[in-house]
């Protein structure tokens, strides 16, 4: 059911578990992520902040609606982000210059200073350190920004047919 407590649970705990594999990937094996990983990291933790947000009262439909809205933002943001540094380092960009050592977030959410172990890059973009099955992490990063986006596009398109029924039956 998409006000469900549990759907939008496992929405949050699935991005909870990406930001503590990225943690694990930093600090445990000592990998660098880059300016547009802990870009990624900040997508990921929007849909965190959307899973928690449609927790509080998913039957609520205007809180679902901003839940929604936060997690297509933060999903197509983060694809975007990796793909970005995918085409790097693949090198089918040369955007590898805009690669920064320093996070560029607004004054109101100075998250490389609030949180520096998790938000502070240092790493080069266009470095590949870590593969698994011949994929680079922003590789797999844009297959799990596409995945979010398609249950988001699935929920939604069950969200409008639920209304729809709803109305169709409420007709005298």
């Amino acid at each position: 059911m998409i006000s469900s407590r549990f759907a939008w649970g496992a929405l949050a705990v699935s991005a909870l578990a990406l930001i503590g594999a990225a943690l694990y990937f930093q600090h445990a094996m000592h990998l660098d992520p880059c300016v547009l990983c802990v870009y990624q990291r900040t997508a990921v933790l929007g849909l965190l902040i959307a899973g928690l947000v449609g927790l509080i009262a998913p039957a609520w439909r205007w809180l679902r609606g901003l839940a929604y809205g936060l997690w297509g933002v933060s999903a197509g943001w983060g694809l975007t982000l990796a793909a970005k540094q995918a085409g790097i380092q693949l090198g089918l960009t040369k955007a590898a210059l805009d690669c920064s050592f320093e996070a560029d977030y607004p004054s109101w959410a100075k998250l490389d200073q609030w949180l520096p172990w998790v938000f502070t890059p240092t790493g080069s973009c266009g470095e590949i350190q870590w593969q698994f099955l011949g994929l680079s992490m922003p590789q797999w990063m844009v297959g799990v920004f596409v995945t979010y986006l398609i249950v988001l596009a699935m929920v939604l398109l069950a969200e409008i047919h639920l209304y729809l029924a709803a109305r169709r039956t409420a007709r005298p």
